[in-house]
């Protein structure tokens, strides 16, 4: 575990934090001392945990919702974010997800509008009108989630989606390049077959339990195995040396 004062005085965006690895990312940026900015999702009409509202009590967290994957969603909820902080020290990117198996000659004008835009684009809408505030930091950090598929090509069904990861890992390490001089890091995080909801919606048990014997270290990930990692590289006494990487969470299931 870190230090429960890491990230005190900290101010941190998780966006896709409403479930799996994001809801853990923003937790133990919680746990930690951070002040963050969750990204709901498209409504915060729906279930969430304790923690969540005992911080949003406490003024630790801000629960702002946001349709994505619509063309306004993100600017809806950047000016939202934007009245909360006066600076950006951390922004993890992560909302995104597959949207659907769509094969290849089946693929639809909206079908791939609609995944590009939630998880490409967003992206970059984001990060883009952050900017300032996380200039303002002096040494910030973004951290944004990409997948295994960005390497392997995902499975039947995901071209789009995993193509679009692939644009976040290479935007990542331009961005890495372009923002150093204002001491902003950019990084991935890569996760392998992580066992949250995103598998139960697109993958079947079968389909899972051939890729976890793949696997060398015999068993899925976790959304507690990956959100460690976004922490180690928001820290500035820990990852400050590291900038433009991809980090893979896999459990060795991609050695290269």
């Amino acid at each position: 575990m870190f230090h429960p004062k890491l990230f005190e005085g900290r101010n941190v965006i998780v966006t896709g934090a409403g479930r799996g690895i994001g809801l853990e990312v923003a937790r133990q940026f919680l746990d930690c001392g951070a002040r963050v900015v969750v990204h709901t999702g498209r409504s915060k009409d729906r279930d969430f945990p304790d923690f969540l509202f005992l911080a949003e009590s406490e003024r630790r967290a801000f629960l702002i919702a946001g349709d994505f994957a619509r063309e306004d969603g993100t600017r809806q909820f950047v000016a939202a974010a934007s009245e909360m902080f006066d600076r950006v020290d951390v922004l993890v990117n992560n909302a995104g997800t597959m949207l659907g198996r769509f094969p290849a000659g089946e693929l639809t004008d909206e079908q791939y509008r609609s995944v590009v835009q939630l998880n490409q684009t967003s992206v970059v809408e984001v990060t883009r009108a952050l900017l300032p505030l996380l200039k303002a930091s002096g040494q910030a950090a973004i951290i944004n989630t990409v997948s295994i598929s960005a390497l392997t090509g995902g499975s039947p069904g995901s071209a789009i989606y995993s193509a679009s990861k692939a644009f976040v890992a290479t935007y990542s390490k331009a961005l890495a390049r372009e923002l150093a001089p204002n001491g902003i890091r950019v990084n991935c995080v890569s996760p392998g077959t992580i066992v949250t909801d995103f598998h139960e919606r697109y993958s079947s048990k079968e389909k899972l339990e051939a890729t976890r014997r793949s696997i060398p270290l015999q068993r899925l990930g976790t959304a507690e195995d990956c959100a460690p990692t976004y922490l180690f590289l928001a820290a500035n006494n820990l990852s400050g040396y590291i900038t433009g990487q991809v980090i893979e969470v896999n459990g060795g299931q991609l050695i290269c």
